[in-house]
């Protein structure tokens, strides 16, 4: 590894002088600092973080808080952060990763120090407690995801409520009049965590209109799951359709189906909001909203380095949902009496 030592010998003067080039502290002659830039070039050399904060202000680092907490779909997670990491790198930028949930002391410990450029902010709560420091922070901030009032800041996320609107409207478009949702964990609706809120917001808003409406939070084991459908069917026999926000479940879900003879979409339709792989390799494929968690991360950092160079002020990017009808759905079936049959 090259040193700031092996630079100073390579350009023949002392390593305070290298030092001195990079911070900027002293004048240094134009011809010997051309001299030590050939140096660095010629050697590769690479300052660490806090000598090219010091040269310049920047670090090209960008912090990414994700805090990996109960209820969290890790692989989710994990398709946004190695976007964000890819699309990062194109633009010149490491990526320092924040898993703790350490909140607010993370953007004061990001902003109070030379780690990094700016923030990109997952796990968004309706009403986060690290907002009002985003808003005042020097360093600029994405958020994956939308607080209830995202007034001053810069966030990107899918558009959760249209996507639970879109999911009933097709459900009751195939004649689907009882609905369930099985939603996410317990943990993620108690801390208020927005897509979940913003998607159920978007179903109860569709089923407004003729749709009877059940909602359980689930987490996502076999036994949670069973226990959660056995508990809905006994309360809404004639209930026709599932909708799962819950990639865990989705897999528990098909197996307590089968178990209870109830064949999808011939008895019961299936649809989700998930990622496409989740929905396509389901045991029974199934009728989707996607999460476009590639798109999420990448329009991020390409909205950060933009707020970085000068070029952008802080907005909201809601991406459009967008359904794909799979063998999950099918029209609702007739009910005892009423002559249709299934033919």
């Amino acid at each position: 590894m090259v040193t700031l030592a092996d630079v100073a010998r390579h350009a023949g003067v002392s390593a305070s002088t290298v030092s001195y080039v990079l911070s900027g502290k002293r004048s240094i002659s134009t011809a010997t600092r051309e001299r030590i830039q050939h140096s660095i070039d010629a050697l590769g050399y690479r300052p660490h973080a806090g000598a090219r904060a010091l040269a310049g202000g920047r670090t090209s680092i960008l912090a990414l808080m994700m805090p990996l907490r109960a209820g969290l779909y890790v692989p989710v997670m994990m398709e946004i952060a190695m976007a964000v990491t890819t699309t990062a790198r194109a633009h010149g930028y490491d990526v320092l990763l924040l898993t703790g949930e350490e909140g607010s002391e993370a953007v004061r410990r990001v902003e109070g120090s030379a780690i990094a450029d700016g923030m990109i902010v997952m796990d968004v709560e309706l009403d986060d407690p690290r907002l009002p420091l985003l808003r005042e922070a020097e360093r600029p901030a994405v958020l994956v995801g939308l607080p209830a009032d995202p007034a001053g800041l810069d966030c990107v996320d899918l558009d959760f409520a249209a996507a639970g609107a879109r999911c009933v409207d097709h459900l009751a478009g195939l004649g689907h009049r009882r609905l369930a949702v099985l939603g996410e964990p317990p943990a993620v609706y108690a801390r208020g965590t927005g897509y979940a809120e913003r998607t159920l917001a978007g179903v109860r808003a569709a089923a407004e209109h003729g749709v009877d409406l059940l909602h359980r939070p689930v987490d996502g084991t076999y036994a949670a799951v069973f226990a959660a459908v056995t508990r809905i069917f006994g309360e809404r026999p004639g209930t026709t359709a599932l909708l799962v926000q819950n990639e865990a479940a989705v897999e528990p879900l098909l197996a307590v189906l089968r178990h209870q003879g109830r064949a999808v979409p011939e008895d019961v339709s299936v649809a989700a909001v998930c990622p496409d792989q989740v929905a396509a390799h389901a045991s029974v494929p199934l009728t989707a909203v996607a999460v476009p968690a590639q798109d999420m991360g990448r329009i991020a950092v390409e909205r950060l380095v933009a707020r970085l160079r000068g070029g952008a002020a802080p907005e909201t990017e809601l991406l459009a949902p967008r359904l794909t009808v799979r063998a999950g759905t099918g029209p609702a079936p007739a009910a005892p009496g009423d002559g249709r049959g299934r033919g």
